[in-house]
C-alpha cells in the first residue's frame, strides 16, 4: 500500500511546530522524529524545485547544546539520507558558522537550535546556499506535500532505525575562527582582560579561541553543562547579578557572551553592566559608518533618536523580514 502524501500545513496545525521569528520551532515533545523528518523533506524538495540542490547534493548539519538536539539532528540526517543526499555533520556549532560554511561551500544547511528559548523547546533553522530562507521559502515549505516511507516510524512518531550521524567535521569551525583571526591584526585585543560568560552557548569555545588568538587575556566564567536560556534582548535578573559580581571580584575590561546558538552578542562594560543586543547594533553601525539601518519594530528607539543614520527601516519581528528589507536597500 502506497503511503498518502502529507501536507506540511496540516502537520503544522496538528503538531504546533510552525515557523516563528527564525525557522521552525516548537515544544520538544511536539518535534517528533516524524515531524522533523517531514520538514526536512519539504525543505529539500523546495531546493530541488529552485535548482539549488542537485541529485546527491551535499547538506550540512549542525546543532546547539540542548539535550534534544542530537536526536533531532539524527532525524534530519535520516531524511537527507533517504532522499539520497549525503550529510556533512559539523557537530555543535554556532549558527553563523553553519551559515558561513553553507555559503562558502554553496550547499544548503540545517541548524538544530531553539536559540535563547528554554530547553523544553527546540527548532530548525533552514539555509539555502545563498543564506537564510525568507518568507516566500517558508510559504513554499508550508504548501509542500511529502511522502513518508511506510514502516519508518513507530506510533509515537519516533524513527525505528535512525540514520547514524557521521563523526563531526571540524572544517567549518576552523573556517569560522580563521575569518576573524585572519581579518584583524594579531594583537588587536592585546592588553585587555575579558570575561567570557560561557553558560551553555555553543559559541563558547570558538569565542575563547578567537579572543585569545587576538591577544586578549580571557577569564572563562559561568560554564554550564545544563542548558541556560540566555536572552540577549531580555536579560535575566540572574545574569545581571552575575555580571556585576564578576566585575566586582576582579579587574575586567568587559564581559562578552552570546545566546544559545551564538548568533546574538551580549556585551557588558568593566562594571558588569550589560548592553542589550540592539544597543550594541547601534554602536557597531556607527563604527562602520552605516548610512541606512534595518531593524525590527521591537528594537530600541535610540536607533532613530541618536541621529546617526540617514535612514532607519523598521520591519516586523523576524530575521526573514529584516533580510528582505536589507536586500531591498
Amino acid at each position: 500500500m502506497n503511503p498518502s502524501p502529507l501536507l506540511i500545513a496540516d502537520l503544522m496545525a496538528h503538531s504546533g511546530v510552525g515557523f516563528g521569528t527564525s525557522g521552525a520551532r516548537g515544544l520538544v515533545s511536539a518535534m517528533t522524529d516524524r515531524t522533523c523528518y517531514a520538514y526536512t523533506c519539504a525543505f529539500l524538495q523546495h531546493l530541488r524545485q529552485l535548482g539549488e540542490l542537485p541529485a546527491a547534493g551535499e547538506v550540512a548539519l549542525a546543532g546547539d547544546l540542548r539535550p534534544s538536539s542530537p536526536r533531532i539532528l539524527a532525524a534530519l540526517a535520516s531524511a537527507c539520507h533517504d532522499l539520497g543526499h549525503p550529510v556533512t555533520y559539523l557537530g555543535p556549532l554556532p549558527t553563523p558558522a553553519l551559515a558561513l560554511w553553507s555559503a562558502h561551500r554553496g550547499i544548503p544547511g540545517l541548524m538544530v537550535t531553539g536559540s535563547h528559548i528554554p530547553d523544553d523547546r527546540n527548532g530548525i533553522k533552514f539555509y539555502r546556499p545563498g543564506g537564510e530562507i525568507l518568507k516566500a521559502d517558508e510559504e513554499a515549505i508550508r504548501a509542500a506535500q511529502v511522502v513518508l516511507p511506510n514502516g519508518r516510524f513507530d506510533s509515537a512518531g519516533a524513527l525505528l532505525a535512525p540514520h547514524r550521524l557521521p563523526p563531526p567535521e571540524q572544517a567549518a569551525a576552523i573556517h569560522y575562527q580563521r575569518r576573524y583571526l585572519d581579518f584583524f591584526p594579531a594583537a588587536t585585543l592585546a592588553g585587555l582582560r575579558i570575561g567570557l560568560y560561557e553558560h551553555s552557548s555553543v559559541a563558547r569555545d570558538l569565542l575563547y579561541t578567537v579572543l585569545t588568538g587576538l591577544g586578549a587575556e580571557v577569564v572563562r566564567l559561568g560554564r554550564s553543562e545544563q542548558f541556560v536560556p540566555v536572552d540577549t534582548e531580555a536579560i535575566r535578573p540572574e545574569d545581571i547579578e552575575l555580571a556585576q559580581r564578576w566585575a566586582a571580584q576582579q579587574p575586567l575590561d568587559c564581559l562578552i557572551s552570546a545566546d544559545g546558538d551564538g548568533d546574538r552578542p551580549l556585551l557588558a562594560d568593566e562594571q558588569g553592566r550589560w548592553l542589550r543586543g540592539d544597543v550594541i547594533g547601534i554602536l557597531c553601525a556607527q563604527y562602520l559608518g552605516a548610512g541606512s539601518v534595518v531593524t525590527p519594530v521591537s528594537s530600541n528607539s535610540a536607533v532613530e533618536r541618536c541621529g546617526l543614520f540617514r535612514q532607519v527601516v523598521r520591519t516586523r519581528i523576524g530575521s526573514p523580514y529584516v533580510i528582505e528589507a536589507m536586500a531591498a536597500l
